[in-house]
């Protein structure tokens, strides 16, 4: 394998080699060469050799297996540092019997994780290498899904805000409306409020409006203080149906005018979907609101969102699975925009206040989840954003 090739898979492979550190140049030789067949070798010098290959190369080292007596620094002082800076490489001690005390108390102040003596027993060796790797591999993938749960609840949190914020900027807008149109009562109509109506019915179109956007709003910070509450409880929680789930969109989304009625929907082949109902919810208001606005520029005689529940496959070769499909017979998505969807943010309504976060935020769900989304459209006719859950009931 070309060097170039091999730094390739060790980036794909994530942290997997052993670093040995023994002042002894034929020490590290041996050990490289023994071990060598089964476990990618990296070996140092000095505890300060050592740290620069983990400065350098601390991604693709799992283990550390040192010496205790070297010169200069000893091995305890270099997994005592190791520990601080790479918490994610497991850490080995080589000891004599003379030094057994101190590694001992090494061991017991949490600086090294297993002791081995002089000289290695070469199965003892490898069994350890095999331990402390697969360790070193789980705290890596632990270390990731706390990262990636915590960048997917600011990322939550963010869409949410986002969410929330865009119909109380609309009540903000209904009520400054009608304080400009306020006229001061008269003299003898005390206590009588007046608000100039432009065209008969707009005012109260828009206290209507302002209501079913207030009440949105509230549902969806509702819904999220209510998971909250349900992480204490995680066994408590109800089976969701991606029937309610619909329903509920239905219910709470503000849709303007006559709006609610493009919205169409076909649940007869329901089932049980996995996840919490917060994050599911504000995916699918998300795609509906999205073929809304699709619609709304230039709807056609009978502008249509049609929800339905249906089973197939993602693509051809992959099984069937449950799906959440959202259509739309509006103009559809331009094929430049159509392949980065989902992968990165994109909108045609910047200057209404679009983000381009909400497809991202819709994947990271899914993704979450063990499923996918997938968006086709053809320019005129229209487009369909589908959900899988290859894990639904």
């Amino acid at each position: 394998m070309k060097p170039d090739d091999a730094s390739v898979t060790r980036g794909l492979l994530g942290a997997h080699a052993i670093l040995m550190v023994d002042d002894e140049l034929q020490a590290c030789k041996w050990f490289a060469r023994l071990y060598g067949d089964e476990f990618v070798v990296l070996t140092a010098g000095s505890a300060d050799e050592a740290l620069a290959v983990l400065a350098q190369r601390g991604h693709e080292v799992a283990v550390l297996l040192t010496d205790y007596a070297m010169p200069q620094r000893d091995g305890v002082t270099l997994l005592s540092e190791v520990r601080q800076q790479y918490p994610h490489v497991a850490r080995l001690l080589v000891s004599a019997y003379a030094d057994k005390d101190m590694a001992m108390s090494a061991v017991n102040q949490g600086h090294v994780e297993k002791i081995l003596e002089k000289p290695l027993d070469e199965a003892l060796t490898r069994q350890s290498l095999r331990d402390a790797l697969q360790a070193s591999q789980e705290r890596a993938r632990e270390r990731a899904l706390i990262e990636r749960r915590a960048a997917t609840l600011r990322e939550t949190l963010g869409f949410l805000a986002h969410e929330v914020t865009t119909p109380l900027a609309t009540v903000q807008g209904y009520l400054s409306a009608m304080r400009e149109r306020h006229v001061d009562p008269t003299e003898g109509d005390r206590g009588v409020a007046h608000i100039q109506e432009q065209k008969p019915g707009d005012v109260l179109f828009m206290i209507e409006a302002a209501q079913r956007r207030a009440e949105y709003a509230q549902s969806l910070v509702s819904t999220f203080v209510q998971t909250a509450r349900d992480a204490y409880q995680p066994d408590s929680a109800p089976s969701l149906r991606a029937s309610d789930l619909v329903q509920a969109v239905r219910e709470e989304y503000p849709f303007d005018h006559d709006e609610a009625q493009w919205l169409t929907s076909d649940l007869a082949d329901d089932f049980v979907l996995p996840g919490r109902r917060d994050l599911l919810y504000l995916v699918l208001c998300t795609l509906v609101k999205n073929a809304v606005l699709a619609l709304r520029p230039n709807p056609p005689a009978q502008p249509n969102v049609h929800v339905v529940l249906l089973r197939e496959a993602p693509a051809p070769g992959l099984p069937v699975q449950a799906a959440i499909q959202v259509r739309d017979n509006g103009p559809g998505i331009p094929a430049e925009v159509l392949g980065r969807l989902t992968l990165e943010p994109l909108t045609t309504r910047a200057s209404t206040g679009g983000s381009g976060m909400g497809l991202v935020f819709c994947r990271r769900v899914m993704t979450s989840l063990g499923g996918s989304i997938v968006v086709r459209s053809e320019a005129g006719q229209g487009a369909s954003v589908s959900l899988y859950f290859p894990f639904a009931q």
